[in-house]
């Protein structure tokens, strides 16, 4: 690694982390601007004025909203993002019994959409113009317009209430079992890779067709080089950026869909649990939340900035 390359990456990094404190103050202050008093909201309306009081300075509510932020931030930066208002618990205990299973839905997920995406992307740019690519482009620019709910709506109405192959709730008591894994994690998983899989197609297709139409691709074939050594050998290790970067912000989408798919398959992970915290007014659990989301979407894109980096050529020689 040279310089110039460290030194793009230290880049990155410190962007990234002024993106992060950027998104701290706007999860802040969106927080603090919704409407009604949290103090009354936990005491309930019967509360008299003095208690309501009392909480209110308990809970910091009576300072001014930059020392409340400062305070929020510090314990955010030591791992106590304070306790919840509704269960009286710790936020990273709460955090800490929801996220693994959010966790091993996206490595599912993943798992499952990342292979099957990156094949039709590579072998629709290869055979560029055949019907196959004219098929797979139309289906995944239909596919991509399809919004996560309806997906996962009409995935219960088929496969829960008419043909009652899968269940309607994607977390049951025989999930210890690998059969009652896999009928458990169907629908939320293929809901799910539905537009993240048309979506990593279309993007990986674009970035191999960009680097097959590129000089030495060019100078490759015209030396005789077969097909398959041209895209192994040639176009695909000069792709690998673009399509990291496919990946990454494909898998990006997938914290937008968890939301909607945890809560309408009513999954305990990370994202019901923020749902919750809106509904109930948990504010120091919805702002973690909405922390941990911030973190794990700009964690995506740093590493496929880095991963562009340090594949591309051009860089390596300098």
């Amino acid at each position: 690694m040279n310089r110039l390359m460290l030194r793009l990456i230290v880049t990155r990094l410190a962007v990234s982390l002024l993106t992060l404190w950027i998104v701290s103050v706007l999860v802040f202050g969106a927080t603090a601007l919704l409407p009604g008093d949290v103090a009354q909201a936990v005491l309930g309306q019967a509360a008299t004025p003095e208690a309501v009081a009392g909480l209110r300075a308990a809970m910091h509510l009576d300072q001014p909203a930059w020392l409340r932020y400062l305070i929020w931030l510090g314990g955010l930066l030591h791992g106590d993002p304070g306790r919840s208002l509704v269960n009286h618990l710790p936020v990273s205990e709460l955090i800490g019994t929801r996220l693994p299973n959010s966790l091993l839905l996206a490595a599912l997920t993943a798992a499952f959409s990342v292979p099957l995406a990156l094949t039709l992307g590579i072998t629709a740019a290869v055979r560029r113009g055949s019907l196959y690519d004219r098929v797979t482009s139309l289906l995944t620019v239909g596919i991509v317009s399809v919004p996560e709910f309806l997906v996962a709506t009409l995935a219960v109405l088929l496969f829960a209430v008419k043909l009652h192959w899968l269940p309607a709730l994607s977390y049951r008591s025989d999930m210890h079992t690998l059969s009652g894994l896999l009928r458990g994690f169907a629908m939320p998983v293929i809901t799910l890779s539905f537009v993240v899989i048309a979506q990593m197609a279309r993007m990986s297709r674009a970035a191999l067709l960009t680097t097959l139409s590129s000089s030495y691709v060019e100078m490759a074939v015209l030396k005789g080089a077969r097909p398959a050594r041209v895209v192994l050998r040639h176009a695909l290790p000069n792709a690998i950026g673009p399509i990291v970067n496919a990946v990454a912000l494909s898998l990006s989408f997938l914290l937008g869909g968890v939301i909607i798919v945890e809560t309408i398959f009513n999954y305990p992970g990370l994202a019901k649990l923020m749902v919750d915290a809106v509904a109930t007014r948990d504010m120091p659990l919805l702002q973690a939340c909405a922390m941990i989301f911030c973190f794990a979407y700009l964690l995506l894109v740093l590493l496929a900035d880095i991963c562009a980096i340090l594949s591309n050529p051009r860089l390596r020689t300098r």
